[in-house]
């Protein structure tokens, strides 16, 4: 088998990806982790510059929510600010939101290969499988091309007919595909449709001959961004709103979990955590559940077999997550205790001094034990260091690298030392690390080279 990802608790094991970035964010967990190690200092070997900027489908938060008196508000839908890239046997591949093409590159000169393409535009990054890129676009069609010709193999429409709209300043499909392509052995995962009214149509396509396999039809929420996938499951971004569970033997609903939504999303192992909210706060739901264990502040996560890393807006730190979601299930239970004490508080009668007396004494211990967890929870990082760039992250090796306005900067991931810096040309939304060369990404249309010192794992 080639190409088959396999998804453990913290790891992600994929065959023939090796030194490859093949699908956003590295692989269907989305980790930002990549399968090598680079090591600073980074030089730029060239620089591609697309005629037109990134057109985002959506230009960002409301300035506040003065009902629930938020302010300074997260965007939660930035998947389609920079041209994410693609890395496979030597190409770099990545869509255009502005011009409604699929770019191939040479990976290691910049040089374009080959342009292919679609009736809308391409907001989301495109996978590479079995030699072939599969891309979804704003025209209500999933597309398969030859990765080294970009020659149509097929494509496959996922809504119920071909009907044209006016959406986000373009004449897009009622229906557009904007949760990227999954494809694991003969199947593609995708989702077309961001207004519920008129059906959101998740799907499984045969990557043979782009016929749908099933196809679910939901009502109640859209389905953008990046699509997560584990053994059995599949999870659906949906914009602002929470993501959703579902089977992916046949696409039916499991749960959709409780948050601050965003299309942000990882896994690990069927553990979800996803954001950023309003506010820049990641949630963290375990298998089976739809309320959240826990939350962090930041925007982006990286996990690991040993540590978790958390960009925010101003730092970056290192948390032993295994000894935090320990604390956080018990504080969850002592919680659990203090409300059901509260509630039992409430009902009694005026006439129930002593037992009225026990309760409150009960609910001071209680509440003590959870400060003194509380507290024990802050004290699970390791390192926290200042950090400019709030804006993507990924992990190759020891190495974390992290993208900012105009910038880029390299952290040892053992203890936070600054490695590096460099500067790039606009804000960096997308990184990605393939067979030694770091690529960078900005909203101004920019793709950055920088070759490393590389470690093979």
């Amino acid at each position: 088998m080639r190409n088959i990802i396999f998804f453990l608790p913290f790891f992600v094991i994929s065959f023939s990806w090796a030194a490859d970035w093949p699908t956003y964010q590295h692989d269907y967990s989305r980790s930002g982790v990549a399968g090598e190690s680079l090591l600073t200092p980074f030089n730029e070997k060239w620089v591609h510059k697309s005629k037109h900027e990134p057109r985002p489908a959506w230009r960002g938060e409301a300035k506040w929510d003065g009902y629930n008196k938020v302010y300074d508000m997260k965007s939660r839908q930035v998947f389609d600010y920079a041209y994410h890239t693609v890395i496979a046997n030597g190409l770099l591949y990545f869509g255009s939101s502005a011009d409604d093409k699929i770019y191939c590159l040479d990976a290691a000169s910049g040089k374009e290969r080959w342009v292919f393409f679609t009736e809308g535009p391409v907001r989301l990054a495109p996978t590479i499988a079995d030699g072939r890129v599969f891309v979804g676009s704003d025209d209500g069609n999933a597309y398969c091309l030859d990765a080294v010709t970009g020659k149509l193999i097929w494509k496959s429409r996922l809504g119920p007919k071909d009907y044209r709209i006016p959406g986000n300043g373009r004449i897009i499909s009622r229906w557009p595909l904007r949760t990227g392509i999954v494809v694991i052995d003969d199947l593609a995962y995708c989702a077309a449709g961001m207004f519920p009214a008129e059906g959101i149509f998740i799907s499984a396509i045969d990557v043979r001959n782009g016929k749908i396999q099933w196809q679910q039809k939901q009502g109640d929420l859209p389905a953008q961004g990046y699509l997560l996938a584990s053994h059995t499951r599949l999870y659906v971004p949906a914009g602002r709103n929470n993501p959703v569970v579902l089977n992916r033997s046949d696409g039916k609903r499991v749960r959709v979990v409780k948050g601050q939504g965003g299309t942000y999303a990882l896994l690990t192992g069927d553990s979800l955590v996803f954001g950023p909210g309003k506010t820049g706060t990641l949630g963290f739901v375990e298998p089976n559940k739809s309320d959240q264990l826990a939350s962090f502040k930041g925007n982006h996560m990286i996990v690991t077999s040993e540590m978790s890393y958390l960009q925010g807006d101003t730092h970056l730190s290192a948390l032993d997550r295994s000894r935090y979601l320990d604390l956080a299930r018990k504080r969850s239970s002592l919680q659990s205790r203090q409300k059901g004490l509260s509630e039992k508080l409430k009902k009694l009668k005026p006439t129930s001094n002593s037992e009225r007396k026990i309760l409150q004494k009960q609910l001071t211990e209680l509440g003590q034990a959870i400060d003194r967890v509380t507290a024990e929870m802050g004290q699970c990082f390791p390192w926290k260091v200042n950090c400019e760039q709030p804006l993507s992250m990924i992990l190759a090796g020891k190495t974390l690298i992290t993208g900012g306005h105009n910038s880029i900067a390299a952290f040892d991931a053992s203890r936070g030392e600054k490695l590096w810096s460099g500067k790039a040309d606009g804000d960096v939304f997308g990184l990605a690390a393939a067979n030694g060369r770091l690529y960078v990404s900005t909203n101004r249309g920019i793709i950055h080279c920088f070759e490393a010192k590389r470690l093979v794992k």
